[in-house]
């Protein structure tokens, strides 16, 4: 089991909790409501790689048995307690490297709310609090200012291009590659989140 896994994470209406598989159905319609929102960023299988898991079940299977592993850390972003996005952990490495790389997604209707940079936020500091994490890596492709946006507000800093490093929308996409470090937020990822805030 990863260390520090499962883990249920708030602040206040936004928080992230383990995905189940009661989350199906919720999973389903959001992924459906909003294909053409997430499909521009979403990785595809490259020919001869097999196909991607045929459904949800498929899909939380395959991340709770690397989560078991301790490889990954599938959360559930959530509003007001409801199901609005995802984000996960994955590449849990450990040794003298002690580092993972985060990926999430919102639905549309949720965009706007602080629901990405707080669940991402959370999450990092869960990674260098509770599961002793010293680096997490971020990478984004060069046409996704939302996602951007996501990584300047959390001080996540560029470190560089990775060309061709993801199969997404049937293609090989570049992806600008960006870290932090544990000693960059001593104070964590969600007060520097808060800071960056304006004032209400």
């Amino acid at each position: 089991m990863a260390r520090g896994w499962p883990a249920t994470l708030s602040d206040g209406l936004i928080g992230v909790r383990p995905l189940t598989r009661r989350d199906a159905s919720t999973w389903a319609r959001l992924r459906a409501e909003n294909l053409e929102w997430l499909s521009p960023w979403e990785a595809t299988l490259p020919r001869g790689e097999g196909t991607a898991p045929d459904s949800y079940g498929a899909t939380i299977a395959a991340l709770r048995r690397k989560a078991r592993e301790g490889l990954a850390m599938p959360f559930a972003a959530t509003w007001a307690g409801d199901m609005v996005g995802q984000v996960t952990v994955t590449g849990i490495t450990r040794g003298s490297a002690l580092w993972a790389s985060i990926g999430y997604w919102v639905a549309r209707s949720h965009a706007g709310k602080g629901v990405t940079p707080t669940a991402v936020a959370l999450v990092c500091d869960h990674l260098f609090t509770k599961a002793g994490l010293h680096r997490i890596e971020i990478s984004i492709r060069p046409e996704n200012a939302a996602s951007l946006r996501v990584v300047e507000k959390l001080g996540f800093t560029e470190f560089g291009l990775a060309p061709r490093y993801l199969h997404i929308a049937g293609d090989w996409r570049d992806h600008r590659v960006f870290q932090l470090l544990k000693e960059d937020v001593p104070h964590g990822v969600l007060e520097r989140l808060r800071q960056e805030r304006p004032p209400a």
